[in-house]
């Protein structure tokens, strides 16, 4: 399952398809758009309206759900992925990807635990930021234990010292699983609408946009059964797909195979003149832009953090989404 609209996304989208198409290998995944629908929580038609995007996503074996956003919608678009999940089909296990990944290996080979969910540890410290005079990790994590009655202590890491983050349960959220998206959705709605509307005095100095489905998200999987690595380790994130996060990042540090692969999965002509309207994957993929970014990092001495990267490409002119 994967979200796509207009936009960036729906150009994702097709590269998440044609590689999902080409890594089954005969052995065929049910793929999912869910698709956000117009209404009052959108100032313009969120749909993917391009006919020729539209049947080339078809052509990939993709079908699409629509869905309503209620709750969330352009003011928080990243909602999107809490929503969509009560309009896939209930009590079916699920596997969310965000677009903006590549599947690289045969998923079905994913020994995946649909009773023990978790997601990506692929993440930097990006939330709580602990200021001077404020709560620490714990206490503002717990703070959210709390609130929807789970057990704090069991989702700590005691291999890592107090008020150290990876002590703290953290996810990103580009992949997550359950046994039944519904079940899941619901309580990330519940929890996620929580803590936007009625946070925890711990969080008075914490930002929640872009956060809240970060925040929510360890709670949910914790509150499920779940947690850190219910997944053998170098699969997801690793060797199995490869959440890029945004081209001028993919050329950056991955390794040449997935280069090789974004290229390979851009050159029929049927995709190319689908994603040569989107500016940036133009000027990326087909203008050699990407290999200009490309030649500016060592894959072997990257940058520890990816704000670094970031800024490198931006500061040489380079950056595009």
């Amino acid at each position: 399952m994967i979200v796509g609209q207009a936009g960036r996304l729906q150009y994702e989208a097709i590269l998440f398809a044609a590689s999902l198409q080409r890594a089954s290998a005969g052995r065929p995944c049910k793929l999912y758009i869910a698709e956000p629908q117009p209404g009052p929580n959108w100032p313009n038609d969120p749909s993917i309206r391009d006919p020729n995007t539209r049947a080339l996503l078809e052509d990939l074996g993709a079908v699409f759900v629509p869905f309503e956003n209620r709750h969330f919608g352009h003011a928080y678009p990243y909602g999107n992925k809490i929503e969509a999940l009560l309009a896939m089909p209930k009590g079916e296990p699920f596997v969310f990807f965000d677009t903006d990944t590549l599947v690289l290996q045969d998923l079905t080979r994913v020994p995946f635990d649909f009773e023990r969910p978790t997601a990506s540890m692929r993440r930097e410290d990006t939330w709580p930021q602990i200021e001077l005079y404020g709560p620490g990790y714990a206490q503002t994590w717990k703070s959210l234990y709390d609130r929807f009655g789970l057990d704090f202590e069991s989702s700590l890491d005691l291999s890592w010292p107090d008020e150290y983050w990876q002590r703290y349960l953290y996810f990103n959220a580009g992949f997550f699983f359950y046994k039944c998206p519904h079940e899941f959705g619901q309580r990330f709605l519940d929890y996620a609408l929580s803590i936007k509307n009625d946070p925890p005095r711990e969080l008075v100095c914490q930002s929640l946009d872009p956060w809240l489905d970060q925040i929510a998200l360890p709670l949910v999987i914790h509150g499920l059964g779940g947690g850190r690595n219910t997944l053998p380790e170098g699969l997801l994130d690793g060797a199995t797909t490869c959440h890029y996060r945004v081209l001028p990042l993919l050329y950056a540090r991955e390794p040449d195979s997935v280069v090789d692969l974004l290229e390979s999965l851009a050159e029929p002509n049927k995709i190319k003149k689908v994603l040569k309207q989107y500016d940036p994957f133009k000027r990326m993929i087909y203008q050699g832009r990407g290999h200009k970014v490309r030649a500016l990092f060592d894959r072997d001495d990257l940058p520890r953090r990816e704000q670094a990267i970031r800024n490198t490409i931006k500061r040489e002119g380079f950056w595009m989404r």
